[in-house]
């Protein structure tokens, strides 16, 4: 169940209302999904143009100084969820209670407004990638973000014959997110009309959950190893020739994760020489 804050006409007065802040812009929409993950939606730029799976810098102005009363932006890497040919931004986030950023982030409403510094950078983009077959996103919690703006980027089934996305959380209720998204896309009309009637077909998702009960436990570095998830989702393990990969996650499922990518023989690329997969370096969970 999730808790969303509906757009009011204040909201859109507020949008076009004067930034106040330096790079300014105006939340549109929140929703929370538990008390650790939340995701929010704000005006874009004009002049902003990034790659689906890119990530910028987003915040909010600090406590002023003692001595001064200056206060200096406090800004986090974020990936941008939404895909690149959307006409707001959106951002999913956890929710830490002593973070210097989210534990204040978590209270924004619509209408008001947080600092985006609108220049995106990041390697999880299909121009780090070789041509292939099969396309696997590796996520753990918010690490969904940037997968969630690729997997509404035409160009990702254009590439690609199949679209395994694999997303390991603590609990049930961090899987919403990602479900949710990925189950709307079944309904969505203009994804349908522009990469074609069916196109979620090429998807093949894959939750998991560590330590609430769910249909599947289990980290999935360990469910391959063991070759449960090649043998449920009726698949190969990777191989160079076919598979190409994105990983975006905490530290530890990063470094596992690609040292496991690289057993299998594949190469990491990045923007200047592209190869078999790639590693969000950016991303804290």
């Amino acid at each position: 169940m999730t808790e969303q804050t509906p757009v009011t006409d204040i909201q859109a007065a507020a949008v076009k209302a004067t930034p106040t802040l330096p790079d300014a812009q105006t939340v549109t929409d929140v929703t929370h999904y538990t008390d650790r993950l939340f995701s929010f939606r704000c005006t874009r730029p004009a002049s902003l143009r990034f790659r689906s799976g890119e990530f910028v810098m987003i915040g909010l102005l600090g406590d002023p100084d003692p001595k001064t009363g200056k206060q200096k932006p406090l800004l986090r890497a974020y990936s941008i969820a939404s895909p690149s040919w959307d006409e707001e931004l959106e951002f999913y986030s956890i929710k830490v209670p002593d973070g210097p950023l989210t534990s204040r982030l978590q209270h924004i409403q619509p209408g008001e407004q947080i600092i985006l510094r609108p220049k995106p950078v990041g390697t999880l983009v299909h121009d780090a990638l070789l041509p292939g077959k099969r396309l696997w996103f590796f996520a753990t919690g918010t690490g969904f973000a940037p997968f969630a703006s690729l997997l509404r980027e035409p160009q990702t089934y254009e590439d690609y014959d199949e679209i395994i996305i694999t997303h390991t959380c603590r609990e049930v209720g961090e899987l919403t997110y990602g479900r949710d998204l990925i189950e709307a896309l079944q309904h969505d009309e203009l994804l349908n009309e522009v990469i074609g009637e069916g196109f979620w077909k090429k998807i093949k998702y894959y939750p998991t959950t560590t330590r609430e009960e769910s249909p599947k436990m289990g980290r999935i570095t360990d469910l391959m190893r063991s070759g449960t998830a090649f043998e449920d989702l009726d698949v190969p393990p990777l191989t160079p020739e076919t598979d190409r990969a994105m990983i975006c996650g905490n530290l530890a499922f990063n470094l596992e994760l690609k040292d496991m990518l690289e057993e299998y023989g594949l190469e990491e690329g990045a923007n200047s020489k592209p190869a078999h997969y790639v590693v969000e370096k950016a991303f804290l969970d």
